[in-house]
């Protein structure tokens, strides 16, 4: 099992783990992903590396506690272990030297965008990474970013820190004041890869984009994580997770991906509700 060597809270219930897993760290390439189960009874949860360390033999994994798996997942303290960890899954991102590369990032997806941004600057390209963020206390790895990119430009949803408004509105200011980047690069929630999809087409951008649809067994036999890209039928978990923005069909994604929302929900409650027993039966044992 796969040793948690750190725990570290980023920002508000997104947490960074450094896991050993040596031979991952060897083979991983940017853009590849792993599938972590905590224990027996947990689900398969499918998880960008977000960093590797090969000579110590760990990987980066940045995760939101969005359900019960994921917030049983930020309990875990350094020295607990994980039951599964396998990979490195997925194609790796396809890396070249095109010239200028805008990196944009939403959220969490600025996770899986570091070593994107990392694999384009080592490979000759000029990385200009465009973070997203609703608040500056949710915005992560901007330090990790400005190492690995040769620009940072940072925007809030509300203004709290660096531009305000959204990646797009800094996305099209970039086109107007500077040209168009050779290729753009999105990941985050499905509605910005989308508009800032919709965006490139109208400027003629080559751009790709990070799915993370749902996912079960990640080797492509469940069909859990198909999408429609260009009109055919395309499993995330072998065929992608990247694609081409232009040809992916947002709006059924968006749909597939509110599938199970309910049964998410319930196990959630259910869960923080056991956590919250378990602490009031400890507390009135401490008592007596």
């Amino acid at each position: 099992m796969n040793e948690i060597l750190e725990n570290v809270v980023l920002a508000d219930s997104v947490n960074r783990y450094l896991v050993a897993a040596p031979k991952i760290a060897a083979r991983r390439k940017a853009g590849q992903f792993v599938i972590v189960r905590i224990d027996e009874f947990g689900e398969r949860i499918p998880l960008t590396i977000a960093d590797a360390d090969p000579e110590q033999g760990t990987i980066t994994l940045v995760v939101q506690a969005v359900g019960k798996s994921t917030a049983q997942m930020a309990t875990l303290k350094p020295g607990d272990r994980l039951l599964d960890v396998v990979g490195p899954l997925g194609a790796p991102t396809h890396i070249e030297r095109v010239g200028t590369v805008a990196v944009v990032a939403g959220g969490i997806g600025i996770a899986p965008a570091h070593p994107v941004a990392q694999a384009f600057k080592q490979a000759g390209n000029t990385v200009i990474a465009i973070l997203g963020a609703r608040s500056k206390n949710l915005l992560i790895m901007e330090d990790e970013m400005r190492r690995a990119a040769d620009e940072v430009i940072v925007c809030t949803d509300d203004g709290s820190y660096g531009c305000p408004g959204l990646v797009t509105h800094v996305l099209n200011d970039l086109i107007d004041t500077r040209g168009k980047p050779d290729q753009v690069f999105a990941v985050g929630p499905v509605p910005m890869m989308k508009y800032v999809s919709l965006l490139t087409r109208e400027y003629g951008i080559p751009t790709m984009v990070s799915l993370n649809p749902i996912m079960m067994d990640g080797t492509g036999m469940c069909g859990g994580c198909r999408v429609t890209i260009g009109g055919h039928t395309k499993f995330a978990c072998v065929e992608g997770p990247d694609f081409d923005g232009h040809l992916v069909d947002f709006d059924e994604l968006m749909q597939r991906q509110a599938f199970y929302k309910e049964q998410e929900r319930v196990a959630y409650e259910r869960y923080v509700q056991r956590c919250r027993s378990q602490e009031h039966i400890a507390q009135a044992n401490q008592s007596l």
